[in-house]
């Protein structure tokens, strides 16, 4: 299996004493559904801006789609970034913006070339492949529910074509209703989307298990167990097994 990403026995630490990340290694496959979960403070977020190039490793190698993002300058960086789409947490929306407005931002940042007419054509088509209805277009984030601007914020990661689609942690503090309509979404957009890889950070062990193709989980800097979500069910190590049936007692 070629992976999109691969991170090559990672250290990191932000003092020169303590490391947050202590030698991990993990592959995401290319064109897979892959969920990161762990307790708090093990590391997932640290991990997801390796990946995103947002920080760089004490020791190790980053590498994504065959790139070590190390040997690459500022401006290469920023370039090489089209590459990812990403869904924040809270959709981290442009308040003053309209829906539209926002999906075109990216558009018009890193695709000079198009035409204003192209630029809201192609919003308006990411728009609709997230289902949201154009009467929403030109209100603002603020005239909107949760999960619209769930949507705008998918269709805005969508944007640029990205080969790799980042989540991370979706659905913190949404309730069951909307957490489920979010996670059909990240379902639907990765089989609508051939050819990209998505990763998922998460807190929400149903979700990961019932729509990931792989799970990796972190504990204490490392992975501690990374496969298909039935290797978790049928692992032997203790942590997992706590995990696991944490997880699902909050179903």
């Amino acid at each position: 299996m070629e992976a999109a990403i691969q991170v090559q026995d990672v250290k990191k630490s932000f003092d020169g004493k303590d490391f947050v990340l202590k030698g991990l290694s993990l592959e995401v496959p290319k064109e897979s559904l892959t969920a990161i979960i762990g307790f708090s403070g093990t590391g997932k977020s640290v991990l997801l801006k390796h990946i995103l190039g947002l920080y760089q490793p004490t020791y190790g190698k980053v590498k994504v789609l065959g790139t070590d993002l190390s040997t690459l300058d500022p401006n290469e960086l920023t370039k090489f970034r089209c590459n990812f789409g990403v869904l924040f947490q809270s959709a981290a929306l442009f308040d003053d913006m309209s829906v539209l407005e926002n999906v075109s931002f990216p558009l018009i940042e890193h695709r000079r070339s198009l035409s204003p007419g192209q630029v809201k054509e192609i919003a308006e088509r990411k728009l609709q492949m997230v289902g949201l209805d154009p009467k929403h277009f030109h209100k603002l984030p603020s005239q909107i529910s949760g999960g619209m601007q769930k949507r705008t914020g998918l269709a805005r990661a969508l944007a640029l074509d990205p080969e790799i689609l980042v989540y991370d942690e979706p659905t913190t503090g949404l309730d069951p209703i909307l957490t489920e309509m979010v996670d059909n979404l990240i379902l639907e957009t990765h089989k609508n989307n051939k050819g990209t890889t998505s990763i998922m950070v998460s807190h929400d062990l149903q979700a990961a298990f019932r729509i990931a193709d792989f799970v990796a989980m972190l504990d204490a800097g490392q992975v501690l167990l990374f496969g298909k979500p039935e290797d978790f069910y049928k692992s032997e190590i203790e942590l997992v097994k706590r995990f696991v049936s944490k997880g699902m007692k909050h179903a």
